[in-house]
C-alpha cells in the first residue's frame, strides 16, 4: 500500500476489515495460502480474517521500521500513521506475527523480512529478531 496523499502523524488512514472469528478457523483457512498472512489477531484471542471480507488494508507489508501503528478498539483494528508520510511512500506496520509450533529454518525463511531497513531484524515473526 502506498500513500496517495501527505499523510500526518497520528492520522487514522484505514480499518482493518474481514471476517471476525476464531484463531483455529482462520488458521485452517491459512494453510492453503502459506507465506501470506491477512489475519490480525485481538487482545480478546479471536482474529480478523481479512482473507474474508477484507480490504486493502491486509496488504500493508511489515518492516522493522514501520511508519504506521495499528490501534485496537474493541473489535475493530484501525491504522494510524506514526510519522508524516509523502505521496508515493509505502505504508507498513510492525505486524509481531506469531507462529504456532516450532521456529524452523523452513520457517524463518518462509517469514523473512525483506524490509531494507538498516537495521532489519530479518524476520515478520515476533520475537525473533537476529539484529546485525
Amino acid at each position: 500500500m502506498f500513500a496517495l496523499q501527505p499523510l500526518e502523524a497520528g492520522e487514522r488512514l484505514i480499518e482493518y476489515k474481514g471476517e471476525l472469528t476464531s484463531w483455529r478457523r482462520a488458521a485452517a483457512r491459512q494453510r492453503s495460502d502459506a507465506g501470506h498472512t491477512s489475519v490480525f489477531g485481538l487482545s480478546d484471542g479471536r482474529v480478523i480474517d481479512g482473507s474474508r471480507g477484507g480490504n486493502s488494508a491486509r496488504f500493508l507489508n511489515p518492516a522493522c521500521k514501520p511508519n504506521c501503528e495499528a490501534i485496537e478498539i474493541g473489535d475493530r483494528v484501525f491504522i494510524h500513521a506514526l510519522i508524516a508520510i509523502n505521496p508515493g511512500e509505502e505504508l507498513f506496520i510492525d505486524n509481531g506475527l506469531v507462529v504456532d509450533g516450532a521456529i524452523t529454518d523452513d520457517v524463518r525463511a518462509q517469514y523473512a523480512c525483506h524490509c531494507g531497513a538498516s537495521r532489519c531484524c530479518q524476520s515478520m515473526i515476533g520475537g525473533t529478531a537476529t539484529l546485525p
